[in-house]
């Protein structure tokens, strides 16, 4: 059992101001998968004054398929993995989220003191904290966003994301986001790029964190 003293995680420089969040959205055309003009992302960085927040899009508006590809590192665009056709499926669990296509998401931390933690095991230190877990296109946004959050040894999972089963259970299946190695069915030339993949939810991995949010709105 780790320890659940919660610590610092690595700072990470600051955001860029909403307006320039508003036109890397633009940019890579997220507007347009989102049904939404320019305009009206511009606007709404405009209208917000949330200092150091994340712009982000509703998943019903810019599911996870569609954003995944759009990170890069090393030139190489991001991807889901293969046995992951159902990631947009992956809806919000226990966290609420404004009634808005886009919100912003406030006091982003990767979760890098709780490396070598399971999700069973982290989910409720966050809660002790007021704090939520991130929803995978949350974590795809902060990529897109910032590159730097994602990190050799110091990834996360996004946990605020879960597959609900018919039968009403939760599937073991936790989102994340990696670096590939380029090895199995990622392919040589996947090689250090972006990747949305899974994790057991009572499994531990020493280089995954569990990125979280003390707040979102509208």
């Amino acid at each position: 059992m780790p320890d659940t003293t919660p610590g610092p995680s690595t700072l990470l420089p600051a955001l860029p101001p909403l307006s320039a969040q508003a036109e890397l959205l633009i940019e890579l055309g997220v507007h347009e998968i989102a049904g939404l003009s320019a305009g009206e992302i511009r606007d709404f960085a405009a209208e917000t004054d949330s200092e150091g927040a994340l712009l982000a899009v509703h998943p019903d508006r810019a599911p996870a398929s569609a954003v995944a590809p759009l990170l890069r590192r090393d030139g190489k665009p991001g991807f889901v993995v293969v046995d992951m056709p159902d990631v947009d499926a992956f809806t919000p669990c226990a966290v609420e989220l404004p009634d808005a296509p886009l919100y912003v998401v406030t006091g982003l931390d990767r979760g890098d003191h709780m490396g070598n933690w399971s999700p069973d095991e982290a989910l409720p230190a966050l809660t002790k904290e007021d704090r939520t877990p991130l929803l995978l296109t949350e974590g795809i946004h902060w990529v897109l966003q910032q590159p730097e959050a994602l990190e050799r040894n110091r990834c996360f999972m996004t946990i605020g994301s879960r597959l609900r089963k018919t039968d009403g259970s939760l599937d073991a299946r936790t989102p994340a986001i990696w670096i590939s190695n380029g090895t199995g069915r990622d392919g040589r030339e996947r090689r250090n790029a972006p990747k949305v993949g899974w994790c057991w939810w009572n499994n531990r991995h020493t280089w995954l964190g569990f990125a979280s949010t003390t707040g979102r709105r509208p």
